[in-house]
């Protein structure tokens, strides 16, 4: 089970460094409306907490100690140019004075003269790695690099900040035989049964930390690393999920906010069904646009790549590797070349096999998304994305609603829409903590400009969320800037003048005109 909500370590490992493309996961976007079924309550917000508590000294005036960076997990320790150090942050935000635990930091420092600050990454998930991400994304951002000190995180239940680990890699790999679009009652308690089993691996690993990875507690640990890093604000470039912390960290402090570029942007009006729907159009609009780039008609090809998967649920195909190419696994392949053009030809290549009997391609697209390496083990990234998400996500689908609702999710996408439905009722099905908001608190008054890159072919984020964003950050703060373009992400995927815009604003303060479109 996954949510394709993300740009991440996983995905930007094989991604990042032929573009900007690449993950929620939840993480997500949000739709066009609300998601669909019966009438529903107002939906709540993000748990309303003082941001002026007094923090004790001990954190405030903590000195953090560079390090040459260790290797973390299957990354490589990187060049000299970087350095680590651990941040420690109330586990509780709710009792500041109490038990601590410790960020894992990686920071360059500026290149050349005339020091801005120091400029934080999130490059989304959630439960995407900093600390493995940064050292590839650097090349990308080399002109802010000559300005500012270049930091990033793991946040807190990720990676090398008590990275939450729910499962073996055997028992991941068990459960991928796991149907995620159930067809008998036997299938839908399996799918269920793996959920519940998943969830209680969470609450064993994570113990009393699991009730404090929220969105809001992240956005909290950013403003007390600005503090101890010497920054009057926080000037910060979120991605993906990391859109969603930017504009959650803006409502919290708002006067601290510096200069923030939300790339990606995640629709902050939309539930978990909202969440869902969403990315089926998203997906199914970037799928459409490849099978246009082939030559194939969009409504052919997509029911030629539906009749794939069809088959696909009872007769696995055989793989180069031993293993059996499954339908949840071929929907995770199809899923990742989409969140980057320039990948759009293995996605070719990948299913012609296919469509040949050969799985081979459609596996190996899938175990890069899902981080596997060839001796079969596993990153925890999606481990922390689910965590995360779940303990902000409120609703909690049933198995009749969802069976409701699958119509139209298939209508929406005949190719991803019954996995995506399906995922609204199984990601945090029985999950052990509670979600503590339908969507989240973004609004900003008072605080500057924050701007905004929406990109027209965005899958995983789809380009309609910008709009909404600046809409909930309030008048005058949420500055919109369109790139027609394909792909999981704009800055640094081939446009100068979205990287040019968006420079300007960081190093000069630049503010481009509301509504400015990129081509």
């Amino acid at each position: 089970m996954m949510r394709f909500l993300r740009w991440t370590a996983a995905v930007a490992a094989g991604l990042l460094l032929t573009g900007c493309g690449g993950s929620s996961g939840g993480g997500g976007d949000r739709d066009e409306g609300k998601g669909t079924g019966p009438a529903s309550p107002p939906a709540s917000r993000s748990p309303a907490v003082p941001s002026s508590t007094a923090l004790p000294s001990s954190l405030t005036s903590q000195h953090l100690d560079w390090r040459r960076c260790q290797a973390t997990g299957k990354s490589s320790a990187p060049s000299d140019a970087w350095r680590c150090a651990t941040l420690k942050v109330p586990l509780d935000w709710s009792k500041p004075d109490g038990r601590t635990i410790g960020l894992a930091l990686i920071r360059a420092r500026a290149t050349g003269g005339d020091r801005i600050g120091s400029l934080l990454f999130n490059f989304g998930g959630p439960g995407g790695s900093g600390l493995s991400t940064m050292p590839y994304f650097a090349d990308s951002v080399s002109a802010l690099h000559e300005r500012y000190d270049l930091v990033s995180w793991d946040p807190r239940g990720v990676g090398a900040s008590q990275g939450v680990r729910c499962r073996g890699d055997r028992e991941i790999e068990a459960a991928e035989s796991v149907d995620a679009t159930p067809d008998t009652p036997a299938e839908e308690q399996a799918y269920f049964r793996d959920a519940t089993d998943f969830g209680k691996g969470c609450q064993k690993a994570a113990g009393p930390l699991l009730a404090h990875v929220s969105t809001t507690d992240t956005a909290r640990d950013m403003d007390l690393m600005r503090q101890v890093l010497g920054d009057d604000q926080l000037h910060y470039f979120g991605i993906s999920y990391g859109t969603e912390l930017g504009g959650v960290y803006a409502h919290l402090f708002p006067r601290r906010v510096g200069r923030l570029v939300l790339d990606a942007v995640v629709d902050p009006t939309a539930d978990t069904v909202g969440h869902a729907q969403n990315q089926a159009r998203g997906f199914q609009r970037a799928l459409d646009d490849y099978l246009k780039s082939t030559g194939q008609d969009p409504e052919r090809g997509s029911r030629q790549i539906a009749g794939l998967l069809t088959r696909l649920d009872t007769k696995p195909l055989p793989t180069s590797s031993g293993r059996k190419l499954t339908q949840t696994l071929a929907v995770t392949g199809i899923f990742l070349p989409l969140y980057s053009e320039s990948t759009w030809p293995r996605l070719t290549d990948a299913l012609k096999s296919a469509q040949k009997g050969d799985g081979s391609g459609l596996l190996a697209l899938a175990d890069q998304y899902n981080d596997r390496d060839a001796s079969g083990r596993y990153g925890t990234t999606s481990h922390s994305q689910r965590a995360i998400s779940c303990l902000d996500e409120k609703q909690r689908p049933t198995l009749t609603e969802t069976r409701r609702r699958l119509a139209e999710f298939e209508r929406i996408s005949p190719v991803f829409g019954d996995y995506l439905g399906w995922d609204t009722a199984g990601w945090c099905h029985d999950w052990p903590v509670p979600g503590q908001y339908d969507t989240p608190e973004v609004s900003a008054p008072g605080a500057a400009p924050i701007l905004l890159v929406g990109t027209t072919g965005d899958p995983a984020t789809p380009y309609e969320g910008t709009r909404r964003m600046a809409d909930e950050l309030g008048r005058g703060v949420g500055v919109e800037l369109t790139w027609t373009g394909e792909g999981h992400g704009a800055y640094g995927n081939g446009s100068d003048c979205v990287d040019s815009t968006v420079d300007a604003y960081l190093l000069k303060g630049t503010v481009p005109k509301d509504g400015k479109t990129c081509s």
